[in-house]
This record gives structure tokens, sequence and C-alpha cells, in this order.
């Protein structure tokens, strides 16, 4: 894929940081010396926790180039690092392990998450959340249009873009034979959008990047067209005029014993 644009993801920032601050906020650390912030975007994330734990060596991890220069930007004495979480190993075991909607891009969760979870040190927290929205109308359609001509040749298999979830059981069933307590929720906001293209411009920098990726200009344009229209119908105008886009997050707080 493309790299990420750190200047459309931070156009919503105030949403995409908000499920972000409420996970941290279930964190049940009163303090940290090493927290690590994996998929930390451009830094949004990461901050929320330097406030939080301002004694502590942060470090966020990212593969996207453009993100990390937006994150060392917003925060020039915080470290960040480019690196794969489906490979990523520590070289102190962290206290605390956030990730806040970037698991769902890694795939094979069974094994991800427990060994994400082993690298805690003692007593420490793997945080995690992630957007719960394929069977939402928003990416329901997405595939659909990506399933037609002309767009179905250069995408390719619509349904293997991102990875599928676990349900929150059999993600609390991967955690809690190993840890001290295990808190698990879910969420769905509903953002308040301007237009039908308000909503397009939020999926464009995440969701909607797997499909656009393999297209040319042309085929690019004509499938934001056609994916606004269809948009348009299922997220029709409340009487202020603003269409409220539904958006399901999963949260998943897991502890380890002490030692």
């Amino acid at each position: 894929m493309a790299d990420w644009n750190p200047a459309l993801y931070r156009r919503f920032e105030d949403e995409r940081t908000r499920p972000a601050d409420e996970l941290l906020a279930r964190v049940p650390l009163t303090s940290a010396t090493h927290v690590v912030d994996l998929g930390c975007g451009p830094g949004n994330s990461t901050e929320l926790l330097v406030r939080r734990f301002p004694q502590a060596q942060v470090t966020g991890i990212d593969t996207s180039a453009a993100m990390l220069a937006s994150a060392r930007e917003r925060l020039p004495g915080t470290a960040f690092e480019q690196g794969d979480i489906a490979t990523w190993v520590p070289t102190v075991a962290p206290d605390l392990i956030y990730a806040n909607a970037a698991l769902q891009w890694v795939a094979w969760h069974e094994t991800l998450v427990p060994r994400l979870f082993s690298l805690l040190a003692p007593g420490g927290v793997l945080a995690i959340q992630m957007p719960d929205n394929r069977q939402e109308p928003s990416h329901r359609l997405m595939r659909a249009v990506a399933g037609e001509a002309p767009w179905r040749e250069p995408i390719g298999d619509a349904d293997a873009v991102r990875t599928e979830l676990a349900t929150i059981g059999g993600y609390y069933d991967m955690l809690a034979r190993e840890a001290a307590q295990v808190d698990v929720w879910h969420t769905v906001y509903q953002h308040v959008m301007p237009t039908a293209g308000s909503i397009v411009d939020w999926l464009r920098s995440t969701g909607l990047r797997p499909f656009l990726d393999p297209l040319n200009e042309e085929l690019r344009a004509s499938f934001l067209a056609e994916y606004e229209r269809r948009i348009a119908e299922v997220y029709p105008e409340r009487s202020d005029g603003n269409r409220l886009l539904a958006f399901p997050r999963m949260f998943i707080v897991a502890q380890r014993r002490p030692s």
C-alpha cells in the first residue's frame, strides 16, 4: 500500500482521539517506566501517554515513515521508531503496550494478541482498541463497489483487505487464563458529519486505502464518486442537515500477574 496521509488522518483528530483517551482511562496503572504506543500514527495517542506517564520512557512504533515524521514534529522529545507490529519485540519489557486502532491491520490475532501480552513486564498492561465496523454500511459498501466493474479486477479480493476480528469473548479467552484481570467492552460512537463527502473523507485515510491504492487516478475518482453516492443513501440527513456515522469500537485491557 501507499504510505499514509497524516494531514487527511488528522482532519478528524478529535473524533479519532476520543476512543484513545477512553481506552487509556481504563488502564489500571498509577505509574510506568516503559510505555510503547504500537501503531502510533501521527502521535495523537502518544501524546496522551506522555501526559499520563510523564516520567516514563514512551516509544511510538509505526510502519509509516510519513506518520512517524508527523509524530516527531508533534512530540520532538519522544522516541519514535519504524517497525512492524507483527514481528516487533521490545528491548525492555514494557509496563504498558498500548495499541489504539492499529491491530485490525495485522493478521493472526489468535497468536498476535497472546504474544504481545507475553512481552509485558510483570504487572504490565496490554491495552487495545480496534474499529469493529466490517459489517457497518460504510464498510459493506466498500466491498460491494470494489466487487463491481471496472474496479473489481485491479482491487482483487475485496473480502481480504482487513483482518477479521474475533468476538469480544474470543479476545477475553485469549488472555484470561494468564492475566490477573481482563476488561473488555464495546462502544458504538455516533459521529456527527456535515456531508456524505465528509464520511468518505474520514474513511479515505483509513478503511478505504486498500481499495483505492491499486486504482489509477481515473478509476479512483469514479470509485469515490460511486461510493459517495451510496453513502449518501444509507446515511441520510438528520433534522439539522448533518449525518450520523455509527462507528463501533472494541476495547480490551488485560493486566499480567505480578511476579
